[in-house]
């Protein structure tokens, strides 16, 4: 098999010293190896490498759950969920390097992206041209079953922006699983045509959706039952059939190489209450990592409480790591379910911080905005919103260590 060339030892001491850049000394890191390179379309963005011994592979699911009308679009008859597959791949020979994006997405993003995120440009950036580090295709390695692991974004977000991080783990020897929760997603393609949609579905969302309660509820549960359904196709896949709806072919020895006796589940905002609460909910979820997600439900009222979701009342009874950062404009709406959680869960729940960090820097946008700001489409302002003030060559290094350390712990990959 191909791996690549870093020493295992070295990885662990630069992410360390990366980590204690961003948590102790505010971004006094080195400049983050990944910049961004102009061309006549705009400035293509570029995702930082992962770290790990082995060469990735990726490839994409498209999975239709039958049983469900799609919650927030009801004239869509069935519910879809699109998923990127990360791996460690046997070789990457005769194999392409993958987009960050379809075109079509891409397109969409450049369009409407800034409807989640205002901070963003309107124009200047070719969202088609950035790559992934992993190859379309490639032959998983299977000489191991190995750990997987399933993401679930933001709130607005798309799986896209979580390419990074997934590619980092995958490259330490996990499967990682990037799941889209279409019509919350910005932007989501499909393979096929549908009735109710066009073939690139944008969100529905159109303001902050903690403001109603009705819709926060149904976002989050149509969130745990996408990430249940999901693992149910995995267990497929594992089992030698194809889950794809399309039926489009699979990286050889895919299923051969998830070991599902050993799922995590880990989500950013949103998706980190929906990691949480669906290791509560499915026993087959061994651990979950939130990343500044709420554990209590949407208000009734401005200024009110909102009830605690179980996870919170009760505690975990599998490892649950709740990592923040001292940015988010919202962070004292997580003192009350946080440390209810912690007081719960009988050590099982452990807490962490990121410093001169904000909200999205547990997403690709920690190395992007900065991208855009030096090619000055972003503020040193709205930059500071999105992912706080600390050097992404440091901010970048401690999510991926954080997140990591975690699962090694937990749901070793070696």
């Amino acid at each position: 098999m191909l791996h690549r060339h870093v020493g295992r030892r070295a990885v662990t001491k630069s992410a360390l010293a990366a980590t204690a850049g961003v948590l102790l000394a505010g971004g006094t890191a080195t400049p983050a190896a990944a910049q961004a390179r102009g061309t006549a379309d705009g400035i293509t963005l570029r995702l930082p490498a992962p770290t790990g011994p082995y060469w990735t592979g990726v490839t994409t699911l498209y999975l239709v759950d039958r049983s469900r009308r799609d919650p927030l679009e009801p004239e869509i008859p069935v519910r879809e969920v699109m998923a990127s597959v990360f791996y460690p791949a046997r070789t990457v020979r005769g194999c392409r390097r993958a987009p960050q994006m379809t075109a079509g997405a891409a397109a969409d993003f450049g369009a409407d992206g800034r409807r989640s995120h205002p901070e963003l440009p309107a124009s200047g950036v070719n969202w088609a041209a950035t790559t992934t580090h992993s190859y379309t295709g490639a032959p998983a390695d299977a000489a191991r079953r190995r750990p997987v692991l399933l993401y679930s974004p933001g709130g607005g977000d798309a799986r896209t922006m979580g390419t990074g991080p997934a590619e980092e783990l995958a490259s330490h020897g996990y499967v990682v699983v990037t799941v889209d929760h279409p019509g919350d997603a910005c932007e989501v393609e499909f393979p096929v045509a549908m009735t109710g949609r066009d073939t690139v579905r944008p969100t529905v969302l159109r303001y902050d959706p903690r403001t109603d309660p009705g819709l926060f509820r149904t976002l989050i549960d149509t969130r745990v039952a996408d990430l249940r359904f999901v693992i149910g196709r995995l267990e497929e896949l594992a089992a030698g059939r194809n889950p794809d709806a399309a039926g489009r072919p699979l990286p050889e020895h895919l299923g051969r190489a998830l070991d599902l006796r050993s799922i995590g589940v880990y989500g950013h905002s949103a998706g980190g209450t929906a990691a949480a609460l669906a290791m509560y909910e499915d026993r087959r979820i061994s651990a979950a990592a939130d990343l500044e997600g709420y554990l209590d439900r949407a208000p009734d009222t401005p200024g009110g409480q909102g009830e605690l979701y179980p996870v919170a009342r009760y505690g975990a009874a599998r490892p649950l790591l709740l990592l923040g950062t001292d940015g988010f404009r919202d962070r004292k709406a997580l003192e009350r379910s946080w440390p209810a959680v912690l007081a719960h869960s009988r050590g099982r729940a452990c807490r962490r911080q990121l410093d001169h960090a904000a909200h999205w820097v547990f997403t690709d946008y920690a190395a992007l905005v900065p991208q855009l700001q030096t090619a000055g489409l972003v503020t040193a302002a709205d930059r500071a919103k999105m992912v706080g003030t600390a050097d992404p060559a440091a901010a970048v290094p401690a999510v991926r260590h954080h997140l990591r350390s975690f699962f090694a712990r937990h749901l070793p990959a070696h």
